[in-house]
């Protein structure tokens, strides 16, 4: 901790500048006005919370960029405003906007049976109690469709319990279900003809469970669109946008700029482990066998802010249309019921303040940021977070790769000075 306090560094690619986006009132501000947000991060960095950030504030056609810290643990390269990151969960929103492209295009129905096309997930077993034996099941009582997939309400996601029978097979076929490092070493076919020897945790639209929904959209468009997952997002989304340092993997002439993997910090132990291996070790130092569509993309502050404001564009990224004004509002809507929030669980109050839509969470309350309701964005676990916020026309993105910097509070302490700056 104390090494990591003396190494926080100057500004870097600090900039207000103006573009063609579309919106208005109001700039993100001067960097003047922005330096309290500057001072909470170099403040996190100093306390241990992750070698170093670069974060971005988008407000119309104002972009303000800044960073502190290094890129690794120990080292001495300051962040940069084009250092790339695992951007983890992140990468769900992208997934979504895939699916949905391809149920504007007449080729996926929302609420028909994925049975199609995903034949491995037809005539389904429920397990009869989540702490039971996998092969005490009661029938499913309706298939999964695209949209149980989209809304994570497919009766199957991550269990925070490792004792379950269900979690201890997940954990033997090496699914991956939960923490994206290491890979599963299956391909997609492989992977979804596993997963359907499981039965289903729960009945299909009863609640919401979180992850395995993003894994298992990235085989359904492979299937419907004929095409790797990866290189229809790469076709489709990646290249119109112009997101070139997003891929799911880094190549070689690229990594340089990959920010090394911060910590993980058990609260139960309180024991720091390495999320990953830094450089041409990095499990995303190499194309995936499995393209992860629930944690596999890696990005730049500005790459994604391209998919940002797409999104907040109503589908539209320089007067080409990406996707739907109507798919953006389904998207970015809650679309769980009270009934399945009530039957669900995450982190502690989640559910009081958040929905999901597609891909995205959905803040639907006043919560310690924000009074108004309305933003929505995901987080990424190696430490990375993205809202658009439409009540202000704003963008926030911010990228580190320590998940410590997600669950001790800086997270929040980071948002609430953006909001404060840019009130």
């Amino acid at each position: 901790m104390g090494v990591l306090g003396s190494l926080v560094a100057p500004a870097c690619a600090l900039n207000v500048e103006g573009d063609d986006a579309q919106g208005g009132g109001g700039g993100a501000g001067t960097a003047a006005a922005l330096a309290p947000v500057r001072e909470v991060m170099e403040a996190e960095v100093a306390a241990g919370q992750m070698p170093g950030a670069v974060w971005l504030i988008a407000r119309g056609g104002d972009v303000h960029a800044d960073a502190v810290g290094v890129t690794e643990i120990g080292g001495s390269a300051p962040m940069r405003r084009d250092t790339i990151f695992r951007i983890a969960s992140m990468t769900k929103a992208v997934t979504a906007t895939a699916v949905l492209m391809l149920v504007e295009e007449g080729k996926l129905d929302l609420d028909a049976p994925v049975d199609r096309w995903l034949p491995e997930l037809a005539d389904r077993r429920v397990l009869a109690r989540i702490d039971g034996p996998i092969d005490e099941t009661v029938p499913a009582e309706r298939p999964i469709t695209a949209r149980d997939l989209l809304t994570f309400t497919m009766g199957f996601g991550l269990l925070f319990d490792a004792s379950p029978p269900i979690q201890r097979a997940i954990a033997e076929l090496q699914l991956v279900n939960g923490e994206p490092v290491p890979m599963t070493p299956h391909g997609p076919d492989e992977w979804i003809r596993r997963l359907g020897t499981l039965p289903l945790m729960h009945q299909p639209g009863a609640q919401w469970m979180y992850n395995t929904g993003s894994l298992v959209q990235g085989v359904l468009v492979r299937r419907v669109a004929d095409q790797d997952f990866d290189a229809f997002v790469r076709e489709r989304i990646l290249a119109p946008l112009g997101m070139r340092d997003t891929d799911f993997h880094v190549p070689a002439d690229k990594l340089d700029r990959f920010a090394g993997c911060g910590h993980f910090t058990d609260p139960a132990t309180m024991a720091k482990t390495r999320m990953d291996r830094d450089g041409a070790e990095s499990a995303y130092a190499s194309p995936p066998v499995f393209p992860s569509g629930a944690a596999g993309l890696v990005s730049t502050v500005d790459d994604y802010l391209l998919f940002a404001r797409m999104l907040a564009n109503g589908g539209v990224h320089e007067g080409r249309r990406i996707l739907s004004a109507a798919s953006v509002r389904e998207m970015t809507t809650d679309q769980l019921t009270p009934a399945q929030k009530a039957a669900s669980s995450f982190f502690p109050g989640f559910f009081e303040t958040h929905g999901w839509g597609h891909g995205v969470a959905v803040f639907t309350a006043p919560d310690a940021v924000s009074e108004v309701p309305g933003r929505y964005g995901w987080d990424g676990g190696f430490g990375t977070s993205w809202i658009n916020d439409p009540s202000r026309e704003l963008i926030g993105i911010v990228m580190t790769q320590s998940s410590d910097f997600l669950f001790s509070g800086a997270l929040e302490r980071f948002w609430r000075s953006v909001y404060v700056a840019t009130q």
